[in-house]
This record gives C-alpha cells, structure tokens and sequence, in this order.
C-alpha cells in the first residue's frame, strides 16, 4: 500500500464513530459528519464544534454580514460626495464583477480544504515549505484583525442610525461624537452577549437573511409608491458626475468613492469560517459564497436606483443634521417622518443581524488562529466552552478590541473611514497571499473540491491580486481635498502599525509557537488522504 493510502487509512481508523458521537448525535447526516471530521483530522485539527449549521443558515451568517444593500445604505454619503448616485450606481456593477471573482476564489479554495482558518489553513498547505509558516501567520493576522475592524465599522454604522433616529424627530438636536460612542459601546455589548450561545445562532443566521430581504422588499416598494410623480430624471441617477471631494481630478474622485461599494461586498469569506459547523462544507460554502455575491448584487443595484430616483433635493440629504443620509431619503420620500422612523428601524434590524454575524465571523476566525498559537494566550482563546458551545474567550477578546477602537472614534470622526478603509484591505491581503501561494505552486498541482472552475478560475485569481494591489494604492488616498489632520486617511496608518506588529510579535515569539500541522506533510499525501477518505466513505 502507497504512503498516502495509509496516512488516509490512518485518519480513518483514528476517526472511528465514537470520536464523533457528539457530533453526530442528532444529525440525520451522521455519516457524512464523520467524513468531513475525518477531513479535518487529515489537515491537523479535531472536529470540536457542532456541525448544526444548515445551508439556509450558513448562507444567513454570510448574506447576513455582507448585506450589500445595508452597507450602500450605512455608508451612503462617502459616495454620493464623490461622484453623486452616478458613482454608486456604476460602482456596484464593478465591484459586483470583482466580488464574483473573489467569491470564485474563495469557494474553490474551500471546497478543496474547508477549515474553519480559511484563508490562513489554506497558506500552510499551498505556500513554499521555508515561506509557509511566516506567510500563513501573517494571512491569518490580516484576516483576523480585517475582521476586528469590520465589526467596529458595523458597529459605528449601527450607532449613527441610533442617533440619526433621534435628531430625524429632533430638527433642532445636534449629533455629537460622544452620542454616537455610547450608542456604540451599548450595541456592542448586547451583540456581544448574543453571541454567547451556540443553540441560537443558526436560527439568528437563517432570521438575518430572511429580515434582510423581507426589510429590502418593504423599503423598496414603499418608496418608490410614495415618490411617484417626483422622480428624479434618469440622469441625475445615471450620467451626471458631481465632485465634492476637492480632487482635481474626477477620475481619483471616482475610484475613493468606490470603498462604499467595495465596503458593502466586503467579508465575503465569513461563509468559510463555518465548515467546521456544516456537513459537506466543500458543497455548501460555496453555494453560500456565490449567493452572496448573487443577492447581494440584486438588492444593492435595485436599492440603490430606486432610493436616487426618489430623492428631492440633494443638498438638504448632504446637510442633514442626521448623520444618515438614507433617513432622509425615506424622510423625503414619504413626507412623514414616522413612517420614515418605522423604515429606518426595518435597517435598523437589519444591521443588528449583520452584526450578530460579523461577531460569530470574528469569534471563528480569533479561535482558529488561536488553536495555532498565532495569538498571545492561544491558550484561552483556543478553547470552546462547553456550557454555551462557542469559543467564548475568543468572542470576548474580539468584542474588547472592537471596544478599544471604539475609543478611537470618540478622538476622531474620520477613524470611521480608516476603519472601512482598513477592513477592505486587510481583507483582500488575507485573500492575495494563499492565491499568490496557489498560483506559484500551480492549480493543477493541488487537489481540486467539488467546486472548480478551470481556466474561469485562473481568471479570478488573478483579478483577486490586481484588485487588492488596486485598493492598497487608491483607496489609502485622503476622500477629501485639500488634506488636513481632521480629514486625513489613516487607513495607511492603521495598517503599517498592524504590519509592523505582527512582524515584530513573529520575530520575537510566534516563529516557535506558531503551530504548522498540515505543512509539516508532503501536500501530495495530504491531497491524497483527503481524496482516500472521500472514496473510502462512499464505498462504505
């Protein structure tokens, strides 16, 4: 028998029924549990969560927290500012196209080694042996903090609309940083409670999805019936450019008013984190994946059109004493600001859902990288606590470095934009590196899931690498202009300090604990072990 055939008989036997008895227990798909718990021992980890996520659930967490349509609504007026609902409107088709690709990406790389550490696992077993622990501890503490970062966004987001509902009521009330910071601290610290619990979850997940399109579909239509015979002209939506950044030049104005866009397909690998709570991951992450990308595009494209044709007046919406520009919309279109209140709070729920999901993403993604010891106490953040089923010290430390940012907040209103800025593009770095890695290695040279799509694949990935290259040198630029202190972007900032402490922290500890298990195997023998198990469990 080959060396491969007996690391994947190996697996198998240590794997037997009764390692996976809690897991199974319940599940009408015990046996294709105990295949993909198998998997995962075959990458150098143990099944320790409960995989009770359906489909319909996954596809909540991961539709949930990138929400394209709520992020064109929290994140309006970046883009309006710099190009008018023209930029909007066209930035959406673009970012649609990338985000597809990037979603391709992503669902092949699952379907072929679905873990819970994603983009980080997927280094270890693709990057160069010498270059693999670095550079898959790097990948993992791009993704994690890029999701910190996203969380407080959301959460800044969430506290504006708070506020906002107020001063909508209150013509005379002006909105101050420190409103805003409470608002903030108080939401954070409900979703974090929310999220201590592993048995409400799949429920919220599968609830965020059906609130989110039920919310799309009552807004929408509610709108546009009540702005008819005061639509706005077709080029006004369409053709007319307005620039209000202060940049000379329309073209740079256009591409920074593109992180609203890019905001709101952002997070598209928060579906990954969860193949350690779904049966036949390599199948269901990837439907999650593309439906994001799918709905997400259709409500934001529609969203976004039916609320530009249904605004009055521009300038009244730019000067609003609100601070969300989309409650003002509803405000014009409706001539009533109850019914605009009762709007705001259907996004209002809505972006407590996507919240609730971006904290489980964060919470995965901390304890993932924990189990390798990429983080200081990995010890305690590596660990699912048995009483509520998640991985509680991971949740709580994320939740407290999301608090901490929160504090930058209450120092400077233009942290907001570093955070969107930051999100974005730590993101796309967690993404780049494995692609990078899986490019130089060679796509046919490693095993392919379910989901793969050839040369259409190879297409995406190298869009994925030019993208971030993209967002790493343009959206950095400062969103307005002539630059100062108070409108400076510190998103540059906010990731050389995250470079140079993660290269300080490997230098100094993480290079001997950092833990590298699925590298230490020929990838030859684990691709093999995976498409052993694969075999030996249909044959059984």
């Amino acid at each position: 028998m080959s060396e491969e055939k007996i690391f994947a008989t190996q697996v198998i036997q240590q794997n037997d029924a009764s390692s996976f008895s809690s897991n199974v227990e319940g599940n009408p798909h015990g046996e294709v549990v105990d295949r993909d718990a198998a998997k995962l021992e075959a990458m150098g980890y143990q099944q320790e969560l409960k995989r009770n996520f359906s489909i319909w659930a996954v596809l909540g967490i991961g539709f949930g927290l990138t929400n394209s349509w709520f992020g064109i609504s929290a994140s309006l007026v970046t883009g309006i500012s710099s190009g008018g609902p023209m930029l909007i409107v066209y930035g959406i088709i673009i970012v649609a196209c990338i985000s597809t690709c990037i979603g391709i990406t992503l669902s092949e790389l699952t379907s072929a080694y679905p873990s819970a550490g994603g983009q980080y696992v997927w280094t270890k077993i693709l990057a160069p042996k010498k270059l693999a622990p670095f550079l898959s501890y790097t990948c993992g503490g791009f993704a994690w903090a890029g999701s910190v970062f996203t969380s407080a966004s959301v959460t800044v987001g969430i506290a504006q609309e708070a506020v906002g509902f107020y001063a909508l009521t209150h013509p005379d009330f002006t909105v101050k940083t420190w409103h805003v910071f409470v608002a903030y601290q108080l939401i954070n610290i409900f979703v974090f409670l929310f999220n201590c619990y592993d048995k409400w979850l799949p429920v919220v997940g599968s609830l965020a999805l059906y609130t989110s399109l039920l919310s799309f579909i009552v807004i929408t239509i509610t709108v546009v019936i009540c702005s008819r015979g005061n639509y706005q002209s077709a080029s006004f939506v369409f053709s007319e450019f307005d620039n209000a950044t202060g940049w000379s030049s329309s073209g740079i104005a256009f591409i920074v008013g593109l992180i609203n866009p890019a905001w709101s397909f952002s997070c598209l690998d928060s579906a990954t984190h969860m193949a350690e709570e779904c049966a036949s991951p390599e199948i269901i992450i990837p439907k999650a994946i593309m439906g994001t990308v799918a709905i997400g595009f259709v409500t934001s494209f529609c969203y976004a059109i039916a609320m530009f044709f249904s605004i009055r007046n521009l300038e009244d919406i730019l000067d609003s004493n609100t601070g969300v520009p989309i409650f003002d919309i509803y405000n014009q279109a409706l001539q009533n600001k109850g019914g605009a209140v009762f709007l705001g709070i259907l996004v209002f729920l809505t972006a407590i859902g996507c919240n609730i999901a971006s904290h489980t993403w964060q919470a995965r993604l901390c304890w993932s990288f924990a189990r390798d010891r990429g983080l200081w106490g990995s010890h305690y953040f590596s660990q699912i606590d048995k009483r509520t089923g998640v991985p509680f010290y991971a949740h709580l430390m994320s939740c407290l470095w999301v608090v901490v940012i929160g504090c930058i907040y209450l120092g400077s209103t233009t942290a907001y934009n570093a955070m969107v800025t930051a999100c974005i593009t730590l993101l796309l770095l967690s993404y780049s590196i494995p692609v990078a890695c899986l490019l130089y290695k060679g796509r046919n040279n490693i095993r392919h899931g379910p989901f793969w799509l050839g040369k259409i694949g190879l297409v995406s990935n190298i869009v994925v690498l030019a993208w971030t290259i993209f967002a790493l040198c343009f959206f950095c630029f400062p969103m307005d202009m002539p630059v100062t202190a108070g409108n400076m972007n510190y998103a540059s900032v906010v990731l050389a300090v995250w470079i140079t402490w993660s290269v300080a922290y490997w230098l100094v500890r993480g290079r001997r604990t950092f833990i590298m298990k699925s590298s230490e195997d020929n990838d030859e023998v684990l691709d093999a072990a995976l498409n052993n198990i694969d075999q030996t469990f249909k044959e059984e």
